[in-house]
């Protein structure tokens, strides 16, 4: 079975960039695979993905989590939590295209606020369920 670790992230990635109230809240700028050292904050991060075989009858699938990180200097988590709100307005339950996939289905599973050793750092780490049919 082809893996839908990058094409899933293309999609998310494409997603997320492609709405604007979004990109507003991360100033513009604030979403990436490899965070660059200098990153300002706030800014949404790839995580880690695990891919689970997922086959019905005759059609390969695989459910993947596929975790977010929100990482916010801002005072409280109030800024944080606003993204966190602005990823499911975009993601949870909502159409998602993926190259070589049909039947994706997007749910929010799961979302931890982490205390981050540096004390000005707010963490948010949000876990996407994302269902795919191979096509």
């Amino acid at each position: 079975m082809t893996t839908a670790l990058w094409p899933l992230q293309e999609a998310v990635y494409a997603k997320l960039t492609g709405n604007a109230p979004f990109m507003a809240l991360v100033k513009g700028k604030g979403l990436f695979d490899e965070v660059p050292e200098k990153a300002a904050h706030p800014y949404v991060s790839f995580g880690s993905a695990t891919e689970v075989v997922d086959d019905a009858h005759n059609q390969r699938g695989l459910a993947v989590n596929l975790v977010l990180h929100i990482w916010s200097k801002y005072p409280g988590v109030n800024e944080a939590a606003a993204i966190l709100a602005a990823l499911d307005t975009v993601l949870d339950r909502q159409p998602l295209v993926v190259a070589g996939f049909r039947d994706v289905s997007v749910a929010h599973q799961q979302h931890q606020h982490v205390r981050d050793p540096d004390p000005d750092i707010r963490h948010i780490n949000v876990t996407y369920r994302v269902w795919l049919t191979k096509e």
